[in-house]
């Protein structure tokens, strides 16, 4: 009898274990420090450029599961001067313009130290 109810419990941890996990993959669900929840976090405020548009950056990123990773990658990027980033989560990469020159170097510090891997870096402008 104890057998069974041990089987049982870990089944029931089990199966929270897989439904946790799937939603995590799929974006939902709080990860990454975001919490518990839906999943919807609200997106980071625009930043604005100081001058005209001088270049823009594509940025491809792995390690991103959620709308907090959005949140954490695009803070880090907006934090470099100069710089204002749009980070798409299904397309796995960050949009930088830039109104000054800006290190690449700065550009892939910023996404790593947030806890990502930047794949390429490609120039558009």
């Amino acid at each position: 009898m104890t057998n069974a109810i041990i089987a049982v419990i870990l089944i029931v941890i089990f199966a929270y274990a897989v439904k946790g996990s799937i939603r995590h993959f799929k974006g939902e669900g709080g990860c990454c420090g975001g919490g518990s929840g839906t999943g919807k976090r609200p997106k980071p405020k625009k930043k604005k450029l100081d001058g005209p548009v001088v270049g823009t950056s594509i940025i491809r990123i792995s390690g991103m599961h959620c709308q907090n990773c959005v949140n954490s990658v695009t803070g880090a990027l907006n934090r470099i001067d100069g710089v204002s980033a749009k980070v798409d989560l299904k397309e796995g990469c960050a949009a930088v313009s830039y109104d000054r020159a800006v290190d690449e170097a700065d550009l892939k510090h910023a996404v790593e130290d947030a806890g990502f891997t930047v794949v390429s870096i490609s120039h558009a402008g």
